[in-house]
Protein backbone atom coordinates (compact mmCIF):
# COMPACT_ATOMS: atom_id res chain seq x y z
CA UNK A 1 0.00 0.00 0.00
CA UNK A 2 0.80 3.78 -0.59
CA UNK A 3 1.26 6.32 1.80
CA UNK A 4 0.47 9.93 0.91
CA UNK A 5 1.73 12.66 2.98
CA UNK A 6 0.07 16.45 1.20
CA UNK A 7 2.63 18.84 0.72
CA UNK A 8 2.51 23.14 -0.11
CA UNK A 9 5.32 24.39 -2.28
CA UNK A 10 6.31 27.56 -4.57
CA UNK A 11 8.88 28.67 -6.75
CA UNK A 12 11.15 31.72 -5.43
CA UNK A 13 12.49 34.68 -7.84
CA UNK A 14 15.95 32.70 -7.67
CA UNK A 15 14.06 29.86 -9.53
CA UNK A 16 14.21 27.64 -6.17
CA UNK A 17 11.47 25.65 -4.82
CA UNK A 18 10.22 26.25 -1.24
CA UNK A 19 8.13 24.11 -0.22
CA UNK A 20 7.40 22.16 3.50
CA UNK A 21 5.02 19.12 4.54
CA UNK A 22 1.20 20.19 5.58
CA UNK A 23 1.76 18.41 8.85
CA UNK A 24 4.59 20.44 9.63
CA UNK A 25 3.92 23.61 8.16
CA UNK A 26 6.87 25.23 10.41
CA UNK A 27 9.66 23.92 8.76
CA UNK A 28 10.44 24.29 5.12
CA UNK A 29 13.06 23.18 2.71
CA UNK A 30 14.01 24.04 -0.80
CA UNK A 31 15.21 22.13 -3.71
CA UNK A 32 16.96 23.28 -7.44
CA UNK A 33 13.46 21.94 -9.00
CA UNK A 34 10.46 19.65 -8.00
CA UNK A 35 12.24 16.25 -8.13
CA UNK A 36 15.13 17.35 -5.83
CA UNK A 37 12.01 19.27 -3.27
CA UNK A 38 10.30 16.14 -3.02
CA UNK A 39 13.59 14.64 -1.83
CA UNK A 40 14.21 17.19 1.26
CA UNK A 41 10.79 16.71 2.13
CA UNK A 42 11.09 12.54 1.99
CA UNK A 43 14.52 13.06 3.93
CA UNK A 44 12.30 15.63 6.53
CA UNK A 45 9.32 13.32 6.67
CA UNK A 46 11.81 10.57 7.41
CA UNK A 47 13.53 12.83 10.23
CA UNK A 48 10.24 14.00 11.77
CA UNK A 49 8.72 10.76 12.17
CA UNK A 50 10.89 8.20 12.97
CA UNK A 51 12.99 10.42 15.92
CA UNK A 52 11.34 12.48 18.91
CA UNK A 53 12.02 15.92 18.37
CA UNK A 54 11.38 18.49 20.98
CA UNK A 55 9.37 21.51 19.73
CA UNK A 56 8.24 20.30 16.07
CA UNK A 57 4.69 21.43 15.44
CA UNK A 58 2.03 19.30 13.84
CA UNK A 59 -0.76 19.96 12.28
CA UNK A 60 -3.85 17.28 13.24
CA UNK A 61 -7.44 16.78 12.78
CA UNK A 62 -9.94 16.50 15.82
CA UNK A 63 -13.19 14.74 15.11
CA UNK A 64 -16.16 16.13 16.78
CA UNK A 65 -19.13 14.36 17.44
Amino acid sequence: MENKVSFTYWIEADSKYIGFLNDYPDHWTQGEDLVDLKEHLLDLHSLFTTHKIVGIRKVEELIIA
